[in-house]
């Protein structure tokens, strides 16, 4: 199992509902999942740029992470999320 951690900060709200809706199913292609989504967190440590929702997302394993990320089937939804607002995404491992 690996993790990726997503910051979204949100100029576009109606797109990223858009998103939310074929999110899953895109995740799921490639055998991810949202572990935990929130717009609702607290800084432990240093000073952050505080995303508007922060996600934390599984893959079996780092080649499905990265086939979900360069799937070209699934440009138009990273599109779609990249519409709603700025969108970082770390893959921890």
């Amino acid at each position: 199992m690996i993790y990726a951690y997503a910051k979204l900060t949100v100029n576009d709200p109606a797109a990223l509902e858009q998103y939310r809706e074929v999110a899953g199913a895109a995740l799921a292609k490639h055998g991810g999942k949202v572990e935990s989504a929130t717009k609702d967190f607290t800084v432990l440590d240093g000073a952050p740029d505080k995303p508007d929702t922060a996600a934390l997302l599984s893959f079996p394993n780092k080649a499905a992470a990265l086939a979900w990320a360069n799937d070209a089937q699934l440009e138009d939804v990273h599109a779609l999320r990249r519409s709603a607002g700025g969108s970082d995404i770390l893959l921890l491992g």
